[in-house]
Order: C-alpha cells, then structure tokens, then sequence
C-alpha cells in the first residue's frame, strides 16, 4: 500500500462515485424538461404531475453530485498537488467558466423552476427547466474541454516544469473535447431515460399501486429517450474509438487485448484474457474481419498490438513499461459496449410491447422485471467507460507530458491517505445509502400524492352517530 496506489485509488473512488450522480441529473433533467414540454403542448395535467414528481428525483441527484464534485475537487489539491501545479494554467480557465457561467446558470434557473410553479406563465417556466438542463451540458462541456487536454494535449507550451496556455481556442477545438462531450452527453440521454423507464417498472411490479396510468406514460417517455440516446451513444462512441488509434494507440490495443500486430484483416477478439506479466494472450476467440470494419469501417485494415506500441513509446519518452491494466480495459470495455446494447434492444422492444393495440408489457412481470433491473445498467455502462478514459492513459496523467508517479503530492503520507480513503468511503456509504432511501420515499408517494393527499383532506368528516351506533 504505496503513497501513489492509495492516491489512485482514492481518485478511482471519488470519481466513480461522483459520475453516478453527473449523468443521472443531466439525463433526468432533460426528461424532467420532455415531461414539463408535453404538458404545455398538449395542456394534459398528467405530464404536469410527471415532471414534478421526477423532478423531485432530478434535484436529489443533483444535490448529491454537488457534494461529491465538491470532495473531488478537495482530493485534487491533496493528494495531486505536484499535477495541480503542472496544469493549472491551463484548467483554470475552464474549470472558472464552468463554475462562474454553467453551474450559476443551472443552479439559478433551476431554483427559479423549483419556487415558480403556479407563479409564471407555463411557457415561461418550461424555458427555466430547459435552461437548466442546458446548463447542466454546458457545465459537463468545460469539464470535459480539462479532462481532453489530458487525453490530446493542445494549446500550450511548456515552461518551468509547468504546462502554459497559449491558445485557448486550440483548447476547445481539440478533436477529443467534442468526441468526449458527444459520448457524455448522448450516456446522459440514456441513463435519464433509462432510469425513469426502470423505476416505472419497478412500481408497475406492485399491484396494489393506484397510479399505474403515470408510470406508464412515465415508461414510454423514458423508453423513447433511452432509444434516442443510446443511438446517439452508438455514433458518437464510434468516432471516439477510431480517434484513439491516432491519439493513444496503446489504450486502443489494450480495449482489444492486441499484443501483436493484427494483420490485415484485423479479427477482433470477442472473449480474451492476457498473462499481464508475460505481455501475451492466454486464450481468445475471435471474430474475423470484425476489428478492420470497427476501426476503419471496412474489410481491410490492420491495427498495431501493445508490444509494437510500447517500442515506439519507448523511443519517444524514454525506457518505461508503458504497459496499461489491460484485462481491466479488455472487459470493461466490453462491458461498457454490451450493457449500451442491451438498453437500446431494451428501450425498443419495450416500445414494441408497450403500445396502445398491444401493451403486452404491462402483463408480463417477466417482462417488467428486465426492465426494472435495466435501471443498474446505465451506471454499470458509465462506470466502465469512465475506466477506460483515465486507466487506458496509463503511466500519464496528461497524455506524453506528466506521469502518475510525478503527480502525486510530495508531502501526503500512507497514514493520511488510508484515514482520508477510510473517511471518504464512509461518506460516500453514507451519501449512497440516503440517496436510495428518499428515492424511495419519493417512488413511494408516487406522482399522484399531492392530489391523493388534497382529496382526503377535502372528504367531509364522518359523523358516528350517521351510522346508528348508539341505537337501543
């Protein structure tokens, strides 16, 4: 347990933790806004109720986001201090736009959209929930516009040990910032809409439910924003991946568990596992020409392996293992595309089944089930994702700049980091846990409470005597 593994990890789990919550309040939001939209078209109160009740779900996500960015920002300074150094100049000022513009537009119209519900007219209020889920992009924008100097560095120069920005155009018009924004974004879409579809399922499941007509009509919405963005997921993961055999070839050939050159035409292993140590494939079975037509949309191409790669960044950096965990990358990479693919055959069979001439959905619990526990795959998908982004860039943290080990701050110890990993996995435990129970509360209530509650309260009082109990 080394200074520089105890700090991974403690970024490994605070960054983990806190993209739960980032595509979640995006994706809900934009749901919330889908809802809040059809009932100002269509004038159908059902939609009205909807899009407050999700919107009790988007601003619980959202708030616990807030927390956790807030302790990943605080882990930076701590234990990254030396890479704090090395790119300040140039995250600055993103990170400042994103704080002062982005997250202050979001969070100001959000509160606006909270507090004015019968206070402005409908189409007023409707521009208030869309301008929060723009803000919520444009803040995952400036961040993502950091995290892509990181993966393609643009725009800079090197002076003093410390990367300055010289051209902050170059900062934003760096390829990798709109690949990676793209694939956020459309990951957000999904997750919204998975999640409203299977949380629907999940109250569909319980018979004694007297607003199952909301959670279908919830259903369908999330269903059809699943499907927009896990087709949007397709494209925008396809250009990102064939970027990557230009920008990180190594990350590339790990996702694959290529150690040799592929050859032409590049077969693509659909199971693998490699001996790590001895930088070799123990077994795999692979598909043919199936590689070339992913990386180069055609029948012809081959694709360089890990080793082929590593004696080239040899002779570029220096004498290094230059290595990534590649199993690590190999399945999540496959777990990441796999559960992609099962949302977007989930969200159109469920379509399919759902419709008016035939909602078969609704009667087969078999069929609810699978769509309920397809709420879990969205933060499965993210999370591989999110481990192939930072784990394939191995040994660097800013892509043939700065390393890992040059990283870390010089004066943190294995004591205060095992305290600060044990202090934050009890808070995000703690944090975790009271998500999931007001979720449940709110999922409890049900989109119809407010008008359950306001009909008993308007029931006239029953008079005993009415009923003749006291008759001789």
């Amino acid at each position: 347990m080394d200074i520089v593994t105890l700090a991974r990890f403690q970024f490994g789990m605070t960054t983990v933790f806190h993209y739960f919550f980032v595509p979640f309040s995006i994706g809900t939001a934009l749901v919330v806004a889908v809802m809040e939209t059809l009932y100002v078209t269509t004038k159908n109160e059902k939609y009205k109720k909807l899009a407050k009740f999700w919107g009790n779900i988007f601003l619980l996500s959202f708030a616990v986001g807030v927390v956790t960015g807030i302790i990943q920002e605080f882990q930076f300074g701590m234990n990254w201090s030396d890479y704090s150094r090395f790119v300040g100049d140039i995250f600055g000022a993103p990170l400042a736009v994103e704080a002062l513009l982005a997250f202050f537009m979001e969070s100001t119209f959000l509160g606006l959209w909270m507090f004015t519900w019968e206070k402005v007219n409908k189409k007023l209020h409707l521009t208030f929930i869309w301008l929060v889920t723009f803000g919520s992009m444009m803040s995952a924008f400036w961040i993502l516009a950091a995290n892509s100097f990181m993966q393609h560095p643009t725009g800079y120069t090197l002076n003093n040990g410390r990367a300055e920005m010289t051209d902050f155009a170059a900062l934003l018009t760096n390829h990798q910032v709109w690949y990676e924004f793209s694939h956020v974004i459309a990951g957000a879409i999904t997750m919204g809409g998975m999640i409203v579809a299977g949380l629907a399922a999940f109250q569909l499941l319980k018979k004694d439910r007297k607003d199952h007509d909301s959670f279908k009509k919830s259903m369908r919405v999330g269903l059809v924003i699943t499907l927009v963005g896990s087709i949007a997921v397709l494209g925008a993961g396809d250009l990102q991946m064939k970027a990557l055999i230009e920008d990180q070839p190594m990350k590339f050939a790990a996702m694959e568990g290529s150690y040799e050159d592929s050859g032409d035409p590049a077969a693509w292993a659909l199971i693998a596992w490699a001996d790590e140590r001895e930088h070799k494939q123990v077994f795999g079975i692979e598909i043919p020409y199936m590689l070339s037509i992913l990386s180069y949309s055609s029948l012809s191409g081959s694709v360089d392996g890990m080793n082929t790669v590593n004696q080239d960044l040899i002779e570029k950096y220096g004498d290094r293992d230059y290595f990534p965990p590649v199993n690590t990358l190999f399945w999540s990479f496959r777990v990441m595309a796999g559960f992609g693919m099962l949302m977007l055959l989930v969200s159109i069979l469920g379509l399919f089944f759902s419709r008016k001439k035939k909602p078969t959905l609704y009667e087969k619990r078999w069929m609810l089930w699978i769509m309920a526990l397809c709420t879990f795959a969205p933060f499965l998908s993210n999370t591989a994702g999110w481990l192939i982004t930072e784990l394939g860039r191995y040994p660097w943290t800013v892509y043939g700049l700065f390393t890992i080990e040059d990283s870390v701050s010089p004066n943190v110890s294995v004591t205060s980091l095992l305290i600060s990993n044990i202090v934050y996995f009890l808070l995000f435990s703690t944090l975790g846990a009271t998500m999931i129970y007001l979720v449940r509360r709110e999922l409890k209530k049900g989109p119809d409470y407010e008008e359950l509650v306001l009909a008993e309260e308007n029931q006239p009082s029953t008079d005993p005597f009415d009923k003749e109990e006291f008759d001789v």
